[in-house]
């Protein structure tokens, strides 16, 4: 009995996994429906995927669009009062190719089905939507609109196809406050036809002439998968396809430590060296720090400052790496020297420097010459000022709507979080890296230096929280440039990245020879989701729905902030004045590590601008006592949440200091304590 129940066992055993088990094909073909998935839940606008296996890039992908059209151009095409406007709605997604609009004008069960029309056409997801499934959406001029009709939460609208002549019917559902195109519902048999309510006159009656419009060559009436890339026109295409270039941010801080890691190859530096060694005139605000200070130091974010402290240095102000080192002496430590972890841009950019006084060259310069260049990463660059044609534009939502945002500019920050590339390009950094430095045949590192990047050298803790999301967590560490942890046996090193409206990650998997990139250009959580996905798929985690788990994040992270936000209005005093007229809080305010802040009276209103950050511009509206709510003005990318300014008033009755109490994420304002020094 017991060899049976051992024999049973084993059999089962054999059999669970022989039906697990998945090939590469299939293990790609999941992710990228999940990747659909996501984009399609969070609302796009785009992303792009590669992943490298066994020194093999085994998937490259773009999803999405590259920029969504300008709020003013939505602006026209809202809101879907009737079926008449959601058909025109839907008829100027389709000609803008604007993924998000489509998707945003479908019912949910349409969604569903392009996605089986997708897999069994062997199609792209996108050029499914961007057919808008009917003909009439081809058209170079809006098509004639006969007939509206509704019953219930039913509608349809009489459409003229002029390549076939004659009118068709395209069905509506009444869907989250608007129409929505409801193929879907019609091809699972839901649909419940309106009939006729007014016109039943037919073309040839005469009664009213339809408009003349031609199909655009290379499509065909009523096929879901008409559109091809040479009708898109892969040049100007607004897709975002696998050489569409993003910025990759703080994955920017592996290629540095790579450039520093050729340096100790060619023995022209050490990790441990001190960095005194070569600047000399960087400081740290304790002296002792700045003496003991190693090269090994500034990449492992063990430096005693807090995580992003000193960040405002380097976002979007004017200020060049050595003005912004220069200003460094300034940040007050929030613990001992190497004893715990902070995340540190700064440092990063004093690496850059280091790179620059060794290598006799720009850091730009010399991660192009000794890196890309190799590598053949011809479409990276250094700079937004250097893009290709072929690059996203950044994207967060403001006021419940997603934005298009400006390419902020972070050059200062140059081997910090300056680099923009695609996956296309990539694929190769993640084949070098996984192949201990050498790329097809030609050793860019050392392996003795690849290992070096990978290690530890300082441990992160695993809160309790954490290790209920992922049990199977037991350590995490600081590496250099990266980031290291395990993740059911294996170990994965990662880094992620980010920017106003870009956020990415690069995963390595040594063990499973896998590496992959996530970019997308927008601020949703869909780059962590796929970055999940993707691992879960290679080390064969249990199924998991991160996709559902965002989505409740995201419900409970709003909620969270709504009843925050009430409980300050709830604190407001009612009926109070500023004790000072507004025109005597003007004046320009300095602060010894950022600079100037100036506070000026225009037309009865006070306008706050942050000098060496020129997009930084605020509008004041008086809150209670001498505290304004701060009201960015649209200039300002970043998404803050509400934020306040109080002035401190000294003892003759003047302006003394403002108190700028900002929440947010990634930038502390509460660093700054800028004070009065002139009206």
């Amino acid at each position: 009995m017991m060899n049976m129940q051992r024999t049973f066992l084993f059999l089962f055993c054999l059999f669970s996994f022989s039906v697990s088990a998945q090939t590469i094909d299939e293990k790609v073909a999941e992710i990228d429906a999940y990747a659909q998935t996501v984009l399609r839940t969070h609302g796009g606008p785009g992303m792009a995927i590669a992943i490298v296996k066994d020194d093999k890039v085994i998937f490259q992908k773009g999803y999405g669009v590259k920029r969504l059209q300008s709020s003013e151009s939505l602006a026209i095409i809202e809101p879907n009062t009737s079926v008449e406007m959601a058909y025109r709605n839907l008829y100027l997604a389709v000609k803008n190719r604007d993924m998000g609009r489509i998707v945003g004008n479908m019912s949910r069960k349409t969604w569903s089905f392009s996605e089986m029309v997708s897999i069994r056409q062997e199609s792209p997801l996108e050029k499914i939507y961007a057919n808008g499934f009917t003909a009439t959406t081809f058209a170079n001029a809006l098509p004639a609109i006969r007939d509206q009709r509704i019953k219930d939460n039913f509608g349809a609208v009489e459409v003229y196809n002029a390549k076939d002549q004659r009118w068709e019917d395209l069905p509506f559902v009444f869907e989250n406050g608007g129409w929505r195109l409801a193929i879907g519902e019609l091809f699972a048999g839901t649909f419940r036809s309106p009939g006729k309510s007014r016109s039943t006159i037919e073309l040839e009656q005469g009664k009213r002439e339809p408009e003349t419009t031609q199909v655009k060559s290379g499509t065909a009436s009523g096929s879901a998968s008409a559109t091809t890339a040479t009708s898109i026109g892969i040049s100007d295409s607004p897709m975002v396809d696998e050489n569409t270039v993003f910025a990759i941010a703080s994955n920017s801080k592996a290629f540095l430590t790579a450039t520093l890691a050729i340096l100790v190859d060619e023995k022209k530096l050490s990790w441990d060296d001190k960095v005194s060694k070569y600047l000399p005139e960087f400081q740290m605000y304790d002296p002792w720090v700045t003496s003991e200070l190693t090269i090994r130091d500034l990449v492992t974010h063990r430096v005693g400052l807090d995580t992003f402290s000193g960040d405002l240095l380097w976002y979007e102000t004017t200020y060049k790496p050595e003005e912004i080192l220069a200003r460094v002496k300034h940040l007050k430590p929030v613990s001992s020297f190497r004893s715990r972890f902070g995340y540190q841009n700064l440092m990063f950019i004093a690496a850059g420097q280091v790179v620059e006084k060794v290598s006799g060259k720009k850091w730009c310069d010399y991660v192009k010459e000794r890196i890309l260049d190799p590598l053949r990463m011809t479409r990276t660059t250094c700079s937004v000022n250097d893009l290709p044609d072929n690059a996203a534009w950044p994207h967060n939502e403001s006021g419940g709507k997603l934005r298009v945002l400006h390419r902020g500019n972070v050059d200062g920050s140059s081997s910090a979080a300056a680099l923009n590339s695609s996956v296309s390009d990539l694929s190769n950094w993640i084949r070098t890296q996984l192949g201990k430095g050498k790329f097809e045949g030609r050793q860019i590192f050392s392996e003795q230096q690849a290992w070096a990047m990978h290690q530890p050298y300082l441990s992160q803790q695993i809160s309790e929280a954490a290790s209920k999301t992922n049990p199977t967590r037991h350590f995490s560490g600081v590496a250099m440039g990266w980031f290291v942890y395990d993740y059911h046996g294996r170990k994965i090193i990662n880094h992620s990245g980010g920017l106003d409206g870009m956020l990415s990650y690069t995963v390595l998997i040594p063990e499973e020879n896998v590496g992959y990139v996530v970019l997308t250009n927008s601020e949703s959580p869909a780059f962590g989701i796929m970055t999940n996905k993707i691992r879960d798929v290679f080390v064969g985690a249990p199924k998991r729905d991160w996709n559902t788990e965002a989505v409740e994040n995201v419900k409970q992270a709003k909620t969270r902030a709504e009843d925050a936000k009430k409980k300050v209005d709830e604190s407001r005093a009612a009926n109070t004045r500023p004790s000072l007229a507004l025109s005597a809080y003007a004046g320009k305010y300095s602060d010894k590590m950022y600079g100037d802040i100036t506070v000026t009276d225009e037309n009865g209103r006070l306008v706050m601008r942050f000098l060496p950050s020129p997009n930084f511009v605020a509008d004041l509206e008086h809150w209670h006592y001498d505290t304004f709510v701060i009201r960015w003005r649209p200039s300002v990318a970043y998404n803050f949440p509400r934020g306040f300014v109080t002035f401190t008033i000294d003892k003759n009755g003047n302006p003394d200091e403002l108190k700028i109490d900002q929440p947010n994420n990634d930038f502390w304002f509460y660093e700054l304590a800028p004070r009065r020094v002139q009206p």
